[in-house]
């Protein structure tokens, strides 16, 4: 493994940690709250919280507007639809979902970015979508668990598009025009939602979740900068294990027998199966050079003579 892929998947290993925290934070919301009207008050809280360092960046120009809106709006979606998620779902549930998002970066690199996706990959994609297939139940299905996927899928789009950025334009100019671009289309939900209703337990709700989820930002457009999406997207998956084990601690939350089942097949099969198939390399290059060894012997051997 490289240089930059080891780096982009140290910096996504710690965007996670806050990651996990911020899904935790929306279970704090008060009862009574709704998802349009919590994430009207992230945004304007993220602009402000923003604010001072893009300005003193000096660097607040861009030529991809179009590119930071398009991604700006369908994060609004998406993230409406994660908080609807963890509102009404257990937090594991929800973020085993929400991590199918890193097998969908996967696919799309390989189809729309023409990236290089191994068979191991391939199998990973294929293993973690029967995962998802068994924590949706489709028997039973709850559309909750749905309306998360559309935001895992929200998400993975925006984190490709991240690849449209030049490593010259500033992160702080990704995370403003993230927030502000789409404040209008906020707007429009929350009248879908019955209008907007905002108090000051869920003010501060949003400023603590906002610090979790900027600082998660960041470390991903400072990561994907540094590799090819398909190379790093598996560290993603260790969010999970941080949710799942502040579920437990907090909440007293618990998958059930098949749904860890679900869960280990989106999430192992990504980190066990490139570290076997590294292994067989390392294992096949050492046979190939004890089997040279006997030749070198021989030909040292007639020199000599």
């Amino acid at each position: 493994m490289n240089k930059a892929v080891m780096m982009g998947m140290g910096l996504l290993i710690l965007g996670n940690v806050f990651s996990a925290l911020y899904d935790v934070s929306v279970k704090w919301l008060p009862d009574g709250a709704d998802a349009a009207s919590f994430l009207l008050v992230r945004q304007c809280l993220s602009v402000l919280m923003v604010l001072p360092f893009w300005l003193a960046s000096k660097n607040t120009a861009t030529k991809h507007f179009k590119l930071h809106f398009f991604r700006s709006n369908l994060g609004c979606i998406g993230a409406v639809c994660f908080i609807m998620g963890l509102m009404m779902l257990p937090l594991a549930t929800a973020s085993a979902l929400f991590f199918s998002g890193p097998i969908m970066i996967m696919v799309m690199g390989a189809l729309f970015l023409k990236e290089k996706v191994s068979p191991v990959q391939w199998a990973t994609i294929t293993l973690g979508f029967i995962g998802i297939l068994i924590l949706l139940r489709p028997s039973e299905i709850n559309w909750y668990g749905v309306i998360v996927l559309v935001a895992a899928f929200t998400f993975a789009v925006g984190q490709l598009t991240l690849k449209g950025l030049p490593k010259t334009e500033c992160p702080t100019n990704a995370l403003m025009y993230y927030n502000l671009l789409s404040i209008p289309l906020v707007l429009v939900m929350t009248q879908l939602f019955g209008g907007i209703s905002i108090s000051w337990e869920m003010v501060g709700v949003a400023l603590l979740s906002n610090t979790f989820l900027l600082t998660y930002h960041w470390f991903c457009v400072l990561a994907y900068r540094q590799a090819q999406a398909s190379d790093i997207a598996i560290a993603e998956y260790t969010g999970l294990l941080f949710c799942v084990f502040l579920g437990w601690l907090w909440f007293d939350e618990w998958l059930d027998a098949l749904s860890w089942f679900g869960a280990a097949l989106i999430v192992l099969p990504s980190l066990v199966l490139p570290w076997l198939v590294a292994k067989a390399r390392k294992l096949s290059k050492q046979a190939k050079a004890l089997d040279v060894l006997p030749e070198t012997d021989v030909s040292l051997a007639k020199t000599a003579d």
